[in-house]
């Protein structure tokens, strides 16, 4: 059995209601979350990304810098924090023995130092380019201090694999139940990954398994994998292009998240790290308890 909880570890309020979130009022403050998983497991618990962690509560700029406070206007509230989630659900921070990361941005990467015991799971191209951090860009979205305690990574080839609805190298996790696994998504960062996780309804053993996929940023909205009629508001489409690596692989990505959701949406939930609407759909019926 595992139990799966959405937290949303961040709330971001940037200025620009209509440009952001579509808004009808253009100066309304937008919204937007930090959504995590913390998975329940045999083995241990498993938190997909982290969020904002207790140094970005202590040391703001610092821990998150001058920048993406001005840009993001986080809340910081320690109530958010994984950490505090985990506590309040009765775990200690040592039961958390598997992180699998997105990526490594710092709004993703933040709560690291918060579990110290962890095992940190990530593609191996997101971790190389993280320690580099050969560019401007990449120097201000990593953040070094984020893993200065010297976590215990375990890295792997986003090639090779296994298949699953079209996509490829699909890798099982060391460690981790087999229903856990990384999706290479590359382009919002150079190994930027989704996290596929696989369920069956407890309350209905004939129910086929389902999955879910936090895709991360590879999309900011919901409205941006409509496979009918796909759209971004204006504020998120211009970040995305300021933010990417590699604007083809992302544009190829979300057409191909969008197939998925056309052609497989009655198997696979699709969801993204930054979005309230998705955020708040889990929040109605969650946590739930899978098989």
């Amino acid at each position: 059995m595992m139990r799966i909880h959405h937290l949303n570890c961040g709330t971001m309020q940037p200025v620009g209601g209509r440009l952001v979130n579509g808004s009808r009022l253009p100066f309304q403050t937008a919204r937007m979350i930090c959504h995590c998983l913390l998975i329940e497991t045999d083995q241990g618990l498993v938190l997909v990304d982290t969020g904002v962690g207790l140094r970005a509560i202590a040391d703001p700029r610092r821990s998150l810098g001058r920048e993406f406070l001005f840009l993001t206007r986080p809340r910081l509230d320690l109530a958010e924090t994984a950490a505090h989630q985990v506590t309040e659900l009765g775990y200690a921070v040592d039961d958390v023995r598997h992180i699998v990361l997105t990526h490594l941005d710092l709004d993703h990467a933040g709560g690291l130092p918060d579990f110290p015991k962890a095992k940190v799971h990530l593609h191996a191209t997101e971790h190389q380019a993280a320690m580099r951090a050969a560019t401007r860009a990449e120097r201000m979205r990593y953040r070094a201090d984020q893993w200065a305690h010297g976590p215990d990574w375990v890295t792997y080839n986003p090639t090779g694999g296994d298949h699953w609805f079209g996509f490829e190298s699909v890798r099982q996790l060391q460690g981790i139940p087999a229903d856990i696994a990384l999706i290479p998504l590359p382009g919002h960062t150079r190994g930027h990954a989704g996290v596929l996780v696989r369920r069956h309804e407890a309350t209905d053993s004939a129910t086929s398994p389902r999955w879910l996929l936090h895709a991360g940023d590879a999309y900011f909205s919901h409205s941006e994998i409509d496979p009918l009629a796909p759209r971004s508001t204006p504020g998120l489409a211009l970040f995305q292009t300021l933010v990417q690596v590699d604007g083809p692989a992302r544009h190829r990505n979300q057409a191909r998240l969008r197939e998925l959701a056309k052609e497989h949406g009655d198997q696979v939930e699709i969801f993204s790290a930054h979005d309230p609407v998705e955020f708040d759909r889990y929040q109605q019926n969650e946590p739930r308890t899978i098989a």
